[in-house]
């Protein structure tokens, strides 16, 4: 029988939590959530139990309950940098909302401030909310699709601007039809026209990107957040690290199966692509006072919430069964949502890592310098254009 190999952790941070009532509940955070001490105190909290790395959220929409604001997750992934030192920093990004020269330069930057910790969460969002009842429909999977080829473009010329590549001729060959030209007026400014083969809104070509110096990992991390086949197939081909939903041992594993089958398909079977899965935790050490936690924020919300991910509520002890039992099932890592902050932070940082430690399933010390090393993914060589 293969034994397991330790897992990896991250926590995904949102302002108060991941429950809706969170920030309005009796332990919700004190002073100031949007000062940078607030966050400071949760990335450091991270750090303190060993963990992997922090995502931080910027939702392309306005978020719903008490917290109805959000900060820029790149400015503060960058502001916590100087406060830590080995915890990776995995801002989000919406890939329809960004240009692939600039979050280029930001992602690289990030990483040369953190000494090699960022990471990119790339995140996608539909034109409108969608209905799981037409969800597999034709005309919601054609523009589906098309979203995630653009993001797996994105990605490419992503990766090739942080290889160096300034060439327009390139960029526009690693994305053919993506890049709308754009023209000088005599005024300096610039008029976009419609892209060969892509949409307006697609980007604009810059003749000499202004680059950062090559990234201290080469590539930093990229990471993104799956449901169904078109995510999946679009982790496969362009991410290092894919988070899924599985709610049961079952779903874990064909879900690993297909995206490895993806993997496969997109020539990446020899390359290491981490398979983790999102799960919300409620957790408290004193059986059945974490259902009762919920249940008053339940309360206070005026619903039971439901996730896209497993909710897990339950002791330290408990929730460590179901990780180690997904473990068996070819997960090999766990992004954590806390249901409402600090309290699951510091129940998964101080008695959840310590349970997993005692059975010898997570680390009890930091060794690797860089994020990409302690997720065991190689170094990108760097290339001739350097």
């Amino acid at each position: 029988m293969t034994e397991q190999q330790p897992l990896h952790l991250a926590v995904a941070l949102d302002t108060v939590g991941w429950h809706p009532a969170a920030g309005a509940g009796p332990d919700a955070p004190d002073g100031d959530l949007f000062g940078l001490a607030h966050w400071t105190e949760l990335v450091q909290e991270a750090e303190r139990g060993l963990l992997d790395f922090v995502t931080l959220e910027d939702p392309p929409k306005r978020p719903t309950g008490p917290v109805r604001h959000r900060l820029d997750a790149l400015i503060v992934a960058a502001a916590v940098a100087s406060r830590t030192e080995h915890i990776g920093l995995v801002p989000t990004g919406v890939v329809d909302q960004v240009q692939p020269t600039r979050i280029a330069r930001a992602i690289a930057t990030l990483d040369h401030v953190s000494g090699g910790r960022a990471g990119w969460r790339t995140q996608t969002t539909p034109a409108r909310p969608i209905e799981l009842a037409e969800l597999f429909t034709p005309e919601v999977q054609r523009p589906m699709a098309e979203l995630f080829e653009r993001a797996a473009d994105l990605v490419r010329v992503v990766r090739g601007l942080w290889d160096g590549v300034d060439d327009e001729k390139a960029l526009r060959d690693l994305a053919p039809g993506r890049f709308a030209p754009a023209d000088p007026d005599p005024g300096g400014s610039f008029t976009e026209i419609e892209p060969l083969g892509g949409a307006a809104g697609d980007w604009l070509t810059i003749d000499s990107p202004a680059l950062a110096p090559r990234a201290p990992q080469g590539h930093p991390l990229i990471f993104t957040l799956a449901h169904i086949t078109l995510p999946y197939r679009y982790g496969a081909r362009s991410a290092d690290v894919v988070s899924v939903t599985p709610h049961s041992t079952d779903e874990a594993r064909a879900t690993v199966e297909e995206i490895r089958a993806e993997q496969a398909a997109a020539g990446r079977a020899d390359q290491k692509v981490h398979v983790f899965a999102d799960v919300v935790v409620f957790l408290d050490s004193t059986p059945g006072r974490a259902a009762e936690r919920k249940a008053r924020l339940d309360e206070a919300h005026g619903s039971e919430f439901t996730s896209d991910a497993h909710i897990a509520v339950g002791t330290p002890a408990e929730v460590a069964d179901l990780l180690l039992e997904w473990q068996g099932a070819g997960l090999s890592g766990y992004r954590l949502r806390p249901g409402a902050l600090p309290h699951d932070l510091t129940a998964i940082t101080r008695e959840l890592v310590p349970e997993l430690q005692a059975r010898g399933a997570f680390r009890t010390a930091y060794e690797a310098t860089t994020l990409r090393e302690r997720l065991g993914l190689p170094l990108p060589a760097a290339p001739d254009v350097l």
